[in-house]
């Protein structure tokens, strides 16, 4: 069966307009049981975790000793054919691949002459998540399979991004997502379990070749009609929001081209490396993005992006003047960090924001980061003056820091509506992942607040926390109190000793404000100062996590 689509014939990216062909290979994968755990049996921990460093060395020794041992298995051929550059003749492919051979292998462009040899000409390896099951998916090789500087018009496989991301969308059902910055489509196979229809775009069409062969390959699995694949996802060409103007959509997710680039005159758009580069001066790119998603969200549609921000020295902390409507959540008091400034700036009114700040970069760690990236390294000359290039565009806008990290917008359901409002964090420690149940049930709990009198709440503390005191020796009282997250965020924070005394009371038998009332009588100072004090802890304790509501009590 032949499908005909520009996207599927494309030089340079795997083919899919032989359907019978690719239903052929997934067979043959099947068999060969090409799927992540037993790639990592095959392999070892210590052999696998290399090749999860891009270290390919010693997964190659346990691949060579193992086939010199004379094994007719297919698996070690085929993890070292796709994932570690090895060449292998056509015979020794026909018995691993019986149905697709070398030769079907070789006309889905998966696989090039490698003098009387076969090579890889696409990375192609198993993925596994909690939602999509066994896949496999095929993208660009990376610079550790193949010698030489990546193509510009690179297309990424699964990386630790792309699983961060797909670990933070929060998979709510919707009708209608769109996919921003596609890639080879890994978003796409965990979108396709709680979305009906989703749009992926990409200013790369290789990419969005690599992702129309995704789909075709994985569509048992996906659910999805080879035929009718549209009737499911679009894959359409063009920059950020260009391909969908004027449409609205429930959620928005993206791993956008954010990484910041230094600038030339004489630069060309075939020059940049579009899988990272979006081709614009600083982190404006990320800017359009936040100013411009709330205008292709639905109402109470949702976008979730991971971004990179600079962080100015002479960047002039905004005072947080923000008055919400009665009733609703106000936004953090606290003057805000350096690092907010200039994400806060693009927030457009009416717009709920939450920014989570994962990590900062010194100008001169990210230039290498990104320079290593690309294997530039290998010409010095070049090196030093790319170098240059990336310690100059940062100084020239007095950049101390890059910011990384996620993030969610949203657009009321009702204009002016912020029950969440804004909300920035930094969080550089590990999280429990996936992270999207979580947020989603922080978001939540900030939203059922919303016009809601504090003192007539049930609250019990979460399952997850935990209590920490510290005291000097011989000190009759802890000088320190925390409150500890075991899951989600894990987050801590400082109690006073009150706010201990409330926690520990939230049980779920009394209403906070009796619970504030009682405290507040065995506490020294003003009763009603301290009550009214640990009724306004309560948005803090809520939003984080730290305590929960009692729906049901009766």
């Amino acid at each position: 069966m032949n499908i005909s689509d520009p996207l599927s014939v494309m030089n340079h990216a795997p083919l899919s307009h032989e359907q019978d062909l690719l239903e052929a290979l997934a067979a043959d994968l099947t068999r060969a049981g090409y799927v992540q755990d037993a790639v990592a049996v095959l392999l070892g921990d210590a052999a696998h975790e290399a090749l999860g460093r891009d270290q390919i060395v010693p997964a190659k020794l346990v691949v060579e000793r193992v086939l010199e041992g004379g094994t007719t298995e297919a698996l070690p051929v085929l993890v070292g054919l796709w994932l570690l550059g090895m060449s292998f003749g056509a015979e020794v492919l026909d018995a691993a691949l019986p149905l697709t051979g070398a030769a079907g292998a070789s006309r889905l462009q998966l696989i090039e002459a490698d003098g009387e040899y076969f090579r890889a000409a696409a990375d192609l390896r198993p993925h596994a998540s909690d939602v999509a099951a066994e896949t496999w998916i095929a993208s660009d090789l990376g610079a550790h399979q193949r010698p030489g500087p990546l193509r510009h018009d690179h297309v990424l496989g699964v990386g630790r991004a792309s699983v961060t991301l797909a670990q933070a969308v929060i998979r709510r059902p919707v009708e209608k997502a769109l996919d921003l910055g596609t890639g080879s489509g890994i978003q796409l196979f965990y979108l396709l379990t709680h979305c009906q229809q989703i749009v992926a775009t990409d200013i790369s069409e290789r990419a969005l070749a690599f992702a129309r062969f995704n789909l075709l390959l994985n569509h048992q699995t996906l659910g999805l009609d080879p035929q009718r694949l549209e009737d499911r996802v679009q894959l359409r060409h063009g920059s950020l929001l260009e391909p969908v103007a004027g449409e609205e959509f429930d959620l928005v997710v993206s791993n956008p081209p954010f990484v910041i680039t230094p600038r030339r005159e004489t630069e060309r758009a075939e020059d940049r490396y579009t899988y990272r580069d979006g081709g614009m001066p600083g982190d404006s790119l990320v800017e359009s993005l936040v100013r411009g998603l709330p205008a292709v969200l639905a109402p109470g549609g949702t976008a979730q992006l991971l971004a990179n921000w600079e962080i100015r020295a002479a960047a002039e902390p905004a005072s947080n003047n923000e008055n919400p409507p009665e009733g609703e959540i106000a936004p953090d008091d606290k003057t805000p960090s350096a690092w907010e400034v200039r994400p806060r700036s693009w927030i457009s009114s009416g717009t709920e924001a939450w920014f989570i700040q994962r990590d900062v970069t010194a100008p001169e760690v990210y230039a290498e980061t990104w320079l290593r990236d690309a294997s530039q390294g290998r010409d010095q000359e070049a090196y030093a003056e790319a170098y240059g290039d990336y310690l100059e565009d940062f100084a020239g806008r007095d950049v101390d820091g890059i910011g990384f990290g996620m993030l969610w917008l949203r657009r009321p359901v009702q204009p002016g509506q912020l029950g969440f409002g804004l909300r920035f964090e930094e969080i550089a420690h590990p999280l429990e992942q996936p992270i999207a149940p979580y947020l989603q049930a922080q978001i939540e709990a900030t939203d059922s607040l919303m016009g809601r009198d504090r003192a007539e709440l049930v609250l019990v503390v979460a399952d997850d926390v935990t209590e920490e005191r510290h005291q000097r020796p011989g000190a009759q009282h802890p000088g320190v109190i925390l409150l500890r997250q075991g899951a989600g965020l894990r987050r801590t924070t400082l109690l006073s000793s009150a706010e201990a005394g409330f926690v520990s009371a939230c049980d779920g038998e009394f209403s906070a404000g009796v619970l504030a009332q009682a405290v507040a009588s065995l506490v020294e100072g003003d009763p009603q100062e301290i009550a009214d004090d640990l009724l306004a802890s309560v948005d803090r304790l809520v939003t984080q996590g730290f305590v929960t509501e009692m729906r049901n009590k009766g």
